[in-house]
């Protein structure tokens, strides 16, 4: 889940409206028959908006409990009258494993990024698009690399159906036993059914490349949403 996550990712509003959200997701993956929850606020404001998630994993291996937490938060500085705002992003996080009676602990490097976003929203915010492209400082790897953003988000059949997503590309050298890689693909594409206003059941796929395991990977969930 993002980077997941979702989630980015992420949906658009008009500026007088409020979202938040939890999820609980069933990863069918390889190797990757755990649950996930994910928290999301998305708050617009005069100047901008203010984006965060929090992704949770549980009983991942032989872990009881925890096995990772992963959050995101970013501000976006923008006036209505331009298209264009300033991006500023932290991500960071840790997890724990265990395999018999070994186990341990490991931390996400930090990352900084700072770029900037350009964002279209239709009239009656049915749908929309967010572009980003940003300088990215990974801690204790990467003094200057890149990411590459894209959000979305579509609602139809009167917002009983909605399709919101995330894409990332970005700069980062990861070693997978003597194999090196330079770069990164994620994206998680999402299918919501919202039968009631607040209630969604739907679920997401993660696709990506060279993110925790080398090479192209597909890993589906089946989810449940409520959005407060």
């Amino acid at each position: 889940m993002k980077k997941l996550i979702i989630f980015s990712i992420i949906l658009f509003f008009s500026t007088s409206l409020f979202a938040q959200n939890i999820q609980l997701h069933r990863d069918f993956g390889e190797d990757r028959d755990y649950f996930t929850t994910t928290v999301e606020m998305f708050k617009p404001d005069k100047l901008g908006n203010t984006f965060f998630f929090i992704d949770m994993n549980y009983n991942d291996g032989d872990v009881n409990g925890v096995s990772l937490a992963y959050w995101e938060i970013a501000r976006v500085i923008k006036l209505e009258s331009l298209p264009i705002g300033f991006h500023a992003e932290y991500d960071g996080g840790f997890g724990q494993w265990k395999q018999d009676t070994l186990g341990g602990a490991f931390q996400i490097n930090d990352a900084w990024l700072a770029g900037v976003d350009y964002s279209w929203n239709n009239e009656d915010f049915s749908k929309g698009f967010s572009l980003k492209a940003m300088y990215k400082y990974i801690d204790d790897k990467h003094d200057a690399s890149f990411q590459l953003t894209a959000v979305w988000y579509m609602h139809f059949f009167n917002r009983k159906l909605s399709f919101t997503g995330f894409a990332d590309f970005w700069q980062e050298d990861m070693m997978f036993g003597s194999d090196e890689t330079d770069f990164i693909f994620l994206t998680e594409p999402q299918l919501w059914y919202n039968p009631m206003e607040h209630f969604s059941v739907g679920g997401e796929v993660e696709i990506s490349n060279n993110f925790v395991d080398k090479g192209f990977k597909v890993m589906p969930t089946l989810a449940v949403k409520w959005t407060f």
